[in-house]
């Protein structure tokens, strides 16, 4: 969700360095950014190691509390994400949101779209992304075989669990560039996929859709 379907980056970068300066320490873009895709609970050990004197419960809802108010007041879409869904959600295709973010934000947002059929949030799994778990309850409650399902990915640990899962696996390079993997597909935009590239990579193919270097 965060990042692949909607920038909300920036505001959790944002809500981190507002906490981390309140009490008297730096947080940088860098390290904001070493913390996509990552569950909260690795933000909240970051957090503290810099000095945030919060327990791990306050630190979450300080956190939510802000990405949430942003995103009340308008959905961040990333460049073809809205498109990219309504096309497959009117094609018949099943839709699962398997998101690090806890229900309190991903519900929401999935109630807001309307497009998904599951959502599998932090509050679903009992371990994690990059441990596959959250894929294969997402493709177990989809009532489809995880080897036939299509995941979108923006960071490694996404990356790394979805390929564990036994998924196909596309990832999107918005905010860092992913690792080599065998059967990873790649594109730079949401916006440079279309319905037929889906289909080939859920039957097996594995495309490079980045623009040239």
């Amino acid at each position: 969700m965060d990042g692949t379907l909607i920038d909300t980056e920036p505001y959790w970068i944002g809500a981190e360095t507002e906490l981390v300066e309140a009490h008297g320490g730096v947080w940088t873009h860098e390290d904001g950014a070493a913390m996509v895709g990552n569950p909260m609970s690795a933000a909240v050990v970051a957090l503290q190691a810099r000095g945030v004197d919060l327990t791990a419960d306050e630190i979450a809802d300080f956190l939510n509390g802000r990405v949430r108010a942003g995103v009340a007041a308008e959905v961040p879409w990333q460049p073809g994400a809205l498109a990219i869904l309504q096309a497959l959600h009117g094609a018949g295709v099943p839709m699962a949101l398997v998101t690090s973010s806890f229900r309190v934000l991903a519900q929401p947002f999935a109630e807001t779209v309307g497009l998904f059929d599951v959502v599998v949030s932090a509050d679903d799994v009992e371990r994690f992304k990059p441990d596959p778990e959250p894929y294969l309850l997402a493709a177990s409650l989809l009532g489809v075989p995880v080897e036939r399902c299509v995941a979108v990915e923006d960071s490694h640990s996404g990356v790394a669990s979805a390929v564990a899962s036994g998924a196909r696996v596309i990832g999107v390079e918005v905010m860092q560039e992913l690792a080599d993997r065998p059967g990873l597909s790649r594109v730079a935009s949401l916006a440079d996929l279309t319905l037929d590239d889906l289909a080939r990579i859920a039957d097996g193919d594995v495309l490079d859709l980045r623009p040239a270097r």
